[in-house]
């Protein structure tokens, strides 16, 4: 088959995942080549934390990762395998960098070609440094610091943005719905989490906020685990922010959109989070109406018009479980996986890193929940060796990204710009009715991606 007859191919079949990404390489050590499992099976790793403070991301993540093995499985294997079946290796993280780290290694003994997974940042940064000494290719499903893809590791792989891409566009987004306003709001707080996510993306913020207008009154950290937010909330309300911006994981979220809806304190104009760990989650919104309501949120989201993002969510529900952003970010990272494992015709670790994921030149990358812009225009031999190519696409308004919302607005974005500034002049009135929301309250969320 002709070089370009492959790229279409991987055009096509990029097309059909549920998210919006790209993979991105760096720098690596050389390790022995791992030969197929017995009986023809390619070993991955699927690497979540599935204990601990993050285990529901973790879980959430691990399904997503095991629903895609098992329909390519179901489908025939990889078929530049000749059939081969892929033969999952799960591994807990116990929502540690350690505990990660001890799975690699465990991983490696057990012959895997690749491992998928990481979610948190922290334990991202450690384990694809863990993996690299082996020659193992790693494709992060979430981890959005961006060091994780710049420290020259040519075995690394990110499926999604990184926090510097996505601060930058919810800043934008932020920005043109205050104007859209009238400016109501001008000053922030930020409460985020401390470990690598967290404390990156505030460090971010405070120094892009300013230049945008906005005053950071105070920025508060906590642990992850944290059990109580009354001291935080109280904070919030003695400061009496305009808006308050929460960086956290799925249940420190949770806890604190719930304190601060128990102790009725809401900032002036408007909640506006950024990768917040449970605004963008049926979950949250589901169980935690009333803590949901009027919240906007900058995160990752899947396609609402691709008909087999569709049909995932559909299976995901049809299993008692929520449609969330780690199972289609799993789901795609092992599919992206899959196809690389075919391009290189190989289950050789050194060879799925050169000829499956590091020539791909990620075009057309996924679609967008307008189904039509493009992410990038990303190849990535080794940031070292290439100059990353990103055309970001700024869009023209902000979208309700529950499926179905909205539909008739989402083209020009007029429709739910007008929504989110409405939240922003007037918190106290009724949220927008969700034609198509499976919620009972709904948050507004903006492109990221």
């Amino acid at each position: 088959m002709s070089n370009s007859n492959n790229r279409f191919s991987r055009r096509k079949f990029l097309q059909t995942s549920a998210f919006t990404a790209a993979a991105a390489a760096s720098g690596t050590l050389a390790a022995p080549s791992i030969l197929r499992a017995q009986g023809g099976a390619v070993k991955v790793g699927l690497l979540q934390p599935v204990s601990g403070a993050l285990s529901y991301s973790g879980q959430q993540g691990r399904l997503g990762a095991s629903i895609a093995v098992d329909e390519i499985n179901a489908a025939g294997g990889l078929k530049g395998m000749g059939g081969a079946k892929i033969e999952p290796v799960l591994g807990d993280a116990q929502s540690t960098p350690d505990g990660g780290n001890a799975e690699v290694e465990k991983m490696n003994s057990a012959g895997v070609s690749a491992i998928v997974g990481g979610y948190a940042s922290a334990i991202c940064l450690a384990t694809t440094q863990t993996a690299a000494r082996y020659d193992l290719p790693y494709i992060v499903d979430v981890g959005v610091t961006d060091a994780i893809v710049t420290r020259g590791l040519k075995n690394t792989f990110r499926f999604g943005p990184g926090f510097g891409v996505l601060a930058k566009t919810a800043l934008a987004n932020l920005v043109a719905i205050n104007d859209k306003a009238g400016k109501p709001a001008k000053t922030v707080m930020i409460v985020h989490e401390d470990s690598a996510f967290g404390s990156g993306l505030a460090k971010l913020l405070n120094a892009q906020l300013p230049a945008q207008g906005f005053e950071v009154l105070e920025t508060i950290p906590h642990p992850t685990p944290t059990r109580d937010f009354n001291n935080v909330v109280l904070k919030i309300q003695a400061a009496k922010p305009d808006i308050v911006i929460p960086a956290n994981y799925y249940n420190e979220y949770v806890l604190l959109a719930r304190t601060m809806q128990q102790q009725k304190v809401r900032p002036k104009a408007a909640i506006y989070s950024v990768l917040g760990g449970a605004a963008s989650s049926y979950k949250f919104v589901k169980e935690f109406p009333e803590a949901a309501q009027y919240i906007m949120d900058c995160n990752h989201w899947f396609d609402p018009r691709n008909p087999k993002a569709l049909a995932l969510k559909k299976k995901v529900e049809a299993q008692g479980q929520f449609f969330t952003y780690e199972v289609y970010m799993n789901y795609s990272a092992v599919l992206l996986l899959a196809d690389a494992i075919d391009r290189a015709k190989s289950a050789d670790r050194a060879k799925i890193a050169r000829y499956g994921l590091n020539v791909a030149d990620v075009e057309d990358v996924i679609e967008t929940a307008l189904g039509a812009a493009q992410i990038g225009d990303q190849r990535r031999h080794g940031e070292a060796r290439q100059r990353q190519r990103m055309a970001h696409r700024q869009y023209a308004g902000y979208r309700q990204r529950y499926p179905g919302d909205l539909a008739g607005g989402l083209r020009v974005g007029k429709a739910s710009l007008s929504a989110a500034t409405r939240l922003m002049t007037r918190p106290g009135t009724a949220a927008p009715k969700l034609s198509g929301a499976a919620v009972a309250a709904p948050a507004l969320a903006v492109p990221c991606t």
